[in-house]
């Protein structure tokens, strides 16, 4: 006996530490019942899971994460086995049931009777909370991904073991609607309670699984082929829900078509929840919304908001092939579902709304993905996952926005028609299934006759991203590729590149750059030009210098772009003559501030380029504009403080001829475009603390504070005159803070409930940075929309804001855990300091609160307080960078 002891310790002690489960058994089928107590915030439940044993085993080993289990034993050929050993094991979340006796080859049963708390988290199965009649009530939802099925029910809960799921939800309130994956097949009622059966799903992994509990109204439609698509809203809201609808009918279609496979499930609902940490969540054929992604109305959505809410829609109706029906194997290959997701929803939206140029505005999804990925700490798109719940951090920019950027670079290179055919192959094979990316890299190179693979791997198997230098050297043009880095080293990495570059403005020509340097000849150049490789009467050189050359045309290549003087004095001129398109223009300015960033570059370069683009009309351009001068005057202003009025004039220079033309009332038939850049610009101009439109926005929120109904604000100027008022408030003149407050309290609109959250802490005042701050701890904002407080904190109150959390450390552990939402609070409080002083500090204070879950962000936004610090005492070597700030903001 004694050996037997020993040896199970011994077992226990490999099982442990392990990122995934043993492989001695596999699910096939779940029959899931759950019994929720939504009152007393608690569960029961039980589950019996139709196992393969495919190695004899004294051992079953699932996943299962505070749950109290109650009675488990498992069944074959009607033989009944009860362990001998139950061993719950949180740290590694998972449950370990010891056998007297090996278990045989062959099916079985394990049942399991357990039972939970709702979480208050918002993980796994939870407690969320709507009004009704005025009361407040609870409701249960549920969000499993990544690896929080596991607090709902044990199960082998890793992407690559999927199974059928049947689920019952019994014991719930009759007047309360139930949802799951699938259509209900029977529902029983007692008048008082009920229980809802559902039909069998399809195969899936465990995180797709949903439950949803709560007070719903409806609205529905049909896709060309007879799917039921259903908007759940809070109950008067369902008309809210008709544009994200009428969007998931179109994107259903869309994407059948263009994979050439149906969509897999009789129905498809999507749901709004007060309370969801996430955007949005895309379970099988449950897709779970926080509010303020699905419901939309003329009066209170801004033109970002429907953009937004799009996006969102056709994003998470993409996932139900790519995602669900076709799943990646494991988290190391997230980017395949999150990366396509992205990149699809841009592609079905430009269909739905051709007229948005929504791929333009991709540009801004690029330039996350670029940013992060500078980073020194930054990982490669397939990230290894060590244990479970490291899988959070890669929900990133990484996974999401480079994912979706290579994605958009390889169908450049490849040809829409290959990859589209390519994707719906790869469908096909592997629905149903698991895969890894190198499944999707064969089916492209099948397709495509390339060796796509080869290409791919330097995108996805190492981090960062090259930078292309590009001199005139002779008469040649020299491209020159090496790792970029923020930080200002140069890695060593090596890229297979597809390089593309205009000669002129209309002669477009590319070639792999797969070797670090490489030169072409004017004769080669002018081959592509004008099919001729005589020479002129001018010498090649002066050719070339004369010559508008742009690399990266369309901006379609994660890379960025050095050019040398010359170069860059023609691209210069060609922006002042507007003869580039707007997503080149871009490049260049985005390009420009990287470099400048990374120091690479002075700051006076960057300033004098701004300049060039007074006069810009474009919003994917203005928009970045604006962005980049939020930037310079953060780290501004720890150099040139007593000049911060010059450079905040000349930011308002750089905007204002766009504002005018704009102007602040909307016009009849204006497009969506010019309504984004009014609200961006207004708000800029409001921020940089421009008098005259603060005055204007002031007195319109006035009398939009005395009558609602009047015409003087409209959602599309909103933001900017609660920002404007902010930033006129302070202790002794509370109006603007108190005003906002109230309207806050009134308001049942989710959008004007966030947008209020995300202007409140605009404001310059030390003590009601704190106050806002306080109301964002209290109960009066949910938990899920701190994010939009903290991501509106002034350059002003960012110290104070550090202040407060280090001070209210505990009583945010409590309130929002260490997940997503607490994420933001390591974005938003700490990445805006540009000391290293202030890096010290802040690695000094969590060197005992450190998290897994957010491990990778602090360690990244510690860098990027790094490489702001650096700058700064870059900028302080800029003897005339003050003079140049003057004479730019007098329009020289």
């Amino acid at each position: 006996m004694a050996y037997i002891v020993n040896d199970h310790e011994e077992q226990m002690k490999q099982l442990k530490g392990q990122p995934r489960l043993p492989t001695w058994v596999v699910p096939k089928h779940y029959d899931l019942t759950l019994n929720p107590n939504i009152l007393a915030s608690n569960f029961t439940g039980s589950v019996r899971i139709h196992l393969s044993v495919l190695d004899p085993t004294r051992y079953l080993v699932l996943n299962s994460l505070d749950l109290i289990i109650h009675e488990v034993s498992f069944t074959t050929n009607e033989l009944k086995h009860v362990p001998c050993d139950v061993v719950v094991d949180g740290e590694d979340e998972i449950l370990v049931l010891l056998f007297e006796e090996a278990l045989s080859l062959g099916e079985g049963i394990l049942s399991i009777n357990f039972s939970g708390i709702l979480d208050e988290h918002m993980k796994g199965f939870y407690r969320g909370t709507y009004v009704d009649g005025g009361v407040k009530k609870n409701m249960a939802v549920t969000q499993f991904e990544a690896v929080d099925a596991r607090k709902c029910f044990p199960c082998w809960d890793e992407p690559a073991l999927k199974a059928t799921f049947k689920i019952t939800v019994g014991g719930v309130p009759s007047e309360l609607t139930v949802l799951s994956n699938m259509p209900v097949c029977q529902e029983n009622s007692d008048g008082i309670l009920k229980s809802v059966q559902f039909e069998e799903s399809p195969i899936m992994s465990t995180y797709l699984v949903a439950v949803v509990i709560g007070l719903f109204d409806y609205i529905e439609d049909k896709t060309s082929d007879g799917i039921v698509v259903r908007a759940y809203c809070p109950v008067g809201k369902s008309e809210k829900g008709k544009l994200a609808l009428n969007i998931a009918v179109k994107a259903l279609d869309i994407y059948k078509n263009y994979f050439s496979v149906p969509y897999s499930l009789p129905k498809l609902d999507m749901v709004a929840v007060p309370d969801f940490s996430a955007g949005a969540m895309e379970n099988y054929g449950l897709i779970v919304y926080r509010e303020t992604e699905l419901l939309h109305d003329d009066l209170h959505s801004a033109a970002a908001n429907t953009q937004r809410l799009a996006i969102v829609v056709t994003h998470e109706v993409a996932h139900q092939w790519f995602g669900n029906l076709v799943t990646m194997e494991w988290w190391t290959h997230l980017w395949l579902n999150e990366g396509f997701a992205t990149w699809i929803s841009y592609l079905a939206t430009d269909i739905i709304y051709p007229e948005w140029r929504i791929w333009t505005q991709f540009l801004d999804t690029t330039t996350g993905g670029l940013q992060m990925d500078a980073l020194e700490t930054s990982h490669p798109i397939e990230v290894e996952v060590r244990t479970a719940r490291a899988v959070d951090e890669t929900f990133d920019a990484i996974s999401y926005k480079k994912g979706s950027s290579v994605i958009r670079m390889l169908e450049d290179y490849l040809g829409a028609d290959i990859f589209q055919k390519s994707l719906g192959s790869y469908i096909k094979r592997y629905a149903s299934k698991n895969a890894k990316t190198e499944d999707l890299w064969s089916v492209l190179s099948e397709e495509s006759g390339i060796d796509v693979n080869k290409f791919m791997n330097t995108w996805t198997k190492q981090k960062g991203f090259p930078c292309i230098s590009i001199k005139i050297n002779d008469s040649s043009l020299e491209f020159e590729q090496a790792q970029f880095l923020s930080s200002g080293r140069h890695g060593d990495g090596l890229w297979v590149i597809p390089i593309t570059f205009s000669l002129g403005l209309n002669h477009k020509r590319s070639f792999l750059l797969d070797t670090k340097l490489r030169s072409l000849t004017l004769s080669q150049l002018q081959a592509s030009v004008d099919g001729s490789s005589s020479s002129t009467e001018m010498n090649e050189e002066e050719i070339l210098k004369n010559l508008v050359i742009k690399v990266n045309v369309g901006q379609t290549g994660f890379y960025r772009v050095k050019y040398d003087d010359k170069i860059a004095t023609q691209l210069k001129k060609a922006i002042k003559e507007n003869s580039l398109t707007a997503a080149d223009k871009f490049g260049i300015l985005d390009d420009t501030y990287a470099l400048c960033e990374a120091c690479e570059l002075p700051l006076s370069n960057l300033l004098s380029l701004l300049n060039v683009y007074r006069k810009e009309l474009e919003y994917i351009i203005v928009s970045r504009l604006i962005d980049i001068c939020y930037a310079i005057a953060t780290v501004s202003s720890e150099v040139i403080l007593d000049s911060m009025a010059d450079l905040k004039q000349f930011f308002i220079e750089l905007i204002l001829f766009c504002a005018q033309k704009l102007g602040l009332e909307p016009v009849a038939g204006e497009s969506h475009l010019d309504t984004l850049l009014r609200e961006e610009v207004l708000v800029a101009l409001a921020t940089f603390d421009h008098s005259e439109t603060q005055k204007e926005l002031m007195k319109r929120l006035r009398s939009y504070l005395d009558d609602r109904d009047t015409s003087l604000l409209s959602v599309k100027i909103k933001k900017a005159a609660y920002i404007s008022v902010m930033r006129n408030t302070s202790t002794i003149d509370r109006y603007g803070f108190e005003s906002l407050l109230k309207l806050y309290r009134e308001t049942g609109a989710v959008q004007e409930k966030t947008r209020i959250l995300g202007s409140i802490a605009s404001c310059s005042d030390p003590a009601i940075i704190v106050e806002v701050l306080d109301f964002m701890l209290s109960n009066e904002v949910r938990e899920q929309d701190a994010i939009y407080v903290t991501a509106g904190i002034s350059l002003e109150g960012r110290e104070t804001a550090w202040t407060w959390f280090k001070e209210k450390w505990d009583s945010i552990v409590t309130k929002w855990g260490t997940g997503m939402v607490f994420n933001h609070f390591i974005r938003d409080i700490i990445r805006p300091f540009c000391s290293h002083t202030k890096a010290d500090e802040v690695e000094a204070f969590f060197a005992d609160r450190i998290n897994p879950s957010f491990a990778m962000n602090l360690k990244q936004s510690i860098e990027q307080i790094r490489i702001k610090a650096r700058l700064v005492e870059k900028m302080k070597q800029e003897e005339s960078l003050k003079e140049l700030v003057k004479e730019l903001a007098c329009g020289e």
